[in-house]
C-alpha cells in the first residue's frame, strides 16, 4: 500500500543534458497537496517536472515518485510510473484529426486497456468530471481553448493518477477561463486526493487561490511552505 508521500526527493540534482539546473533538492509532497511551482523562464521548472515523470534521468540523489525509484527506471517500469502520473500541457497536444472520445481512447489503449465497454465508461466518467459530458463526439477545433484544456485534464485523469503535473496550463487562456481551469484542478486535488504540482508564471493565481509555493531560484528549489492570502 502506497504511503502518504507521493514525492520524496533527497539531495537530488536536476540536469538538462550535462548542465546542472537545480542542486541539493529536498522535497516531500503528500497525497492531496496542491503545490505551485514558480520561477523565471530557464530557472529549471520544466526540467524538474520532466525528471519527475522520467523524461530526464536522475543522475544524483535519492528520489521516489508514486512509489517508483527514479534511479532504477528502465523501459519496463517507466510505464508503471507514467500510469500513476497525469500531465497537463500548456499547448494541449491533442490529436486534431480525432474526436475527443478518440483522443481519450487512444491513451487508454496505449496504457493497456482492452475492454471496449470499460473504456467507454471511463471516458464518460472523466469527461463528466471536467464538465464536458456529451461532447466526446466533437473534434478539438470545435472546442474553445478552455474546453480543450478540460479535455487535456480529462486525459490526465484517465488512469486515476496519484500525481498531476500541470505545466503552465493557463498560459494560453484568457483570465476568466484560466480561473475556471485553476478551480477545476483544485477541486480534483481535494476530491480525489491527487497531489498536484502547478507550474505557473501567473502570480495573480497565487494571490487568489491558496497553495504551497515551491520556487526555482538561483539553481535551488526553495520550499516556501504555505502561501496564504
Amino acid at each position: 500500500m502506497l504511503h502518504e508521500a507521493v514525492i520524496e526527493l533527497k539531495d537530488c540534482s536536476i540536469f538538462q543534458a550535462d548542465y546542472e539546473v537545480l542542486k541539493d533538492v529536498d522535497l516531500t509532497i503528500n497525497k492531496g497537496e496542491f503545490i505551485y511551482l514558480v520561477g523565471k523562464t530557464g530557472s529549471g521548472k520544466s526540467s524538474f517536472l520532466k525528471t519527475l515523470y522520467g523524461a530526464l534521468s536522475l543522475k544524483k540523489g535519492k528520489a521516489t515518485v508514486c512509489d517508483e525509484d527514479l534511479k532504477k527506471l528502465n523501459w519496463k517500469n517507466i510505464s508503471n510510473l507514467r500510469r500513476k502520473i497525469g500531465v497537463v500541457f500548456q499547448d494541449f497536444n491533442l490529436l486534431t484529426d480525432r474526436t475527443v472520445d478518440e483522443n481519450l481512447k487512444f491513451v487508454l489503449k496505449s496504457t493497456g486497456w482492452k475492454d471496449k465497454k470499460e473504456m467507454e465508461a471511463r471516458i464518460e466518467t472523466v469527461l463528466t468530471s471536467v464538465g464536458l459530458k456529451g461532447k466526446g463526439w466533437k473534434s478539438p477545433h470545435q472546442l474553445s481553448g478552455g474546453e480543450q484544456q478540460r479535455v487535456v485534464i480529462a486525459r490526465a485523469l484517465l488512469n486515476t493518477p496519484l500525481l498531476l503535473l500541470a505545466d503552465e496550463p493557463t498560459g494560453n487562456l484568457d483570465p476568466e477561463t484560466a480561473d475556471d481551469i485553476v478551480r477545476l484542478i483544485l477541486e480534483i486535488c481535494k476530491k480525489e486526493r491527487v497531489a498536484v504540482i502547478f507550474a505557473t508564471h501567473n502570480y495573480n493565481i497565487l494571490e487568489t487561490y491558496n497553495g504551497r509555493v515551491v520556487r526555482c531560484q538561483n539553481g535551488r528549489l526553495l520550499d516556501e511552505k504555505n502561501h496564504l492570502v
